[in-house]
């Protein structure tokens, strides 16, 4: 993601998240952090169609983001971007990767177990509308190959 790509991201996080919604200037302040944050964009013939961002203090990595416009979902695009945050994790020498996921949300849960995650929390009403968040955890512990014949293994390309 780059600063020009923010427009296009903030519209997006506003119709995909109009309850939670990041404000602008809250992706623009996490670009500015590259030392500790990697933020994607998955772009097609059509503009930006997904996007993700992460935030990394060794030994914690933290997704911070993952969305994809619902007319792109099913295409491998949250996969792409969760398997480059995950990567991302690796390369800043991460030993855990932890997210929040509504809890209403059975599609991407299922994504994130796919990925090994485990939920190892709910935060109650976590959410603006009174939905719970769940936390999970995905724990890595072998090297980067290891990881992804573990997820091949399990049905990730």
């Amino acid at each position: 993601m780059t600063l020009d790509d923010v427009p296009a991201v903030g519209v997006l996080e506003h119709t995909l998240f109009p309850i939670d919604a990041w404000p602008v200037q809250m992706f623009l302040d996490e670009l500015s952090q590259p030392e500790t944050r990697r933020y994607l964009v998955a772009e097609t013939a059509d503009g930006i169609v997904g996007y993700a961002g992460l935030m990394c203090i060794e030994p914690i990595a933290d997704i911070q983001t993952i969305a994809v416009v619902p007319e792109y979902e099913g295409r491998g695009i949250g996969t792409t971007l969760l398997t480059q945050l995950i990567e991302e994790a690796r390369r800043r020498y991460a030993v855990d990767v932890l997210l929040e996921v509504r809890a209403d949300n059975p599609r991407a849960q299922q994504l994130y177990t796919r990925f090994g995650f485990e939920q190892i929390h709910v935060r109650p009403r976590y959410y603006r509308d009174g939905v719970d968040a769940l936390i999970m955890r995905l724990q890595l512990t072998g090297t980067p190959e290891a990881d992804h014949d573990q997820a091949t293994e399990a049905g990730q390309p």
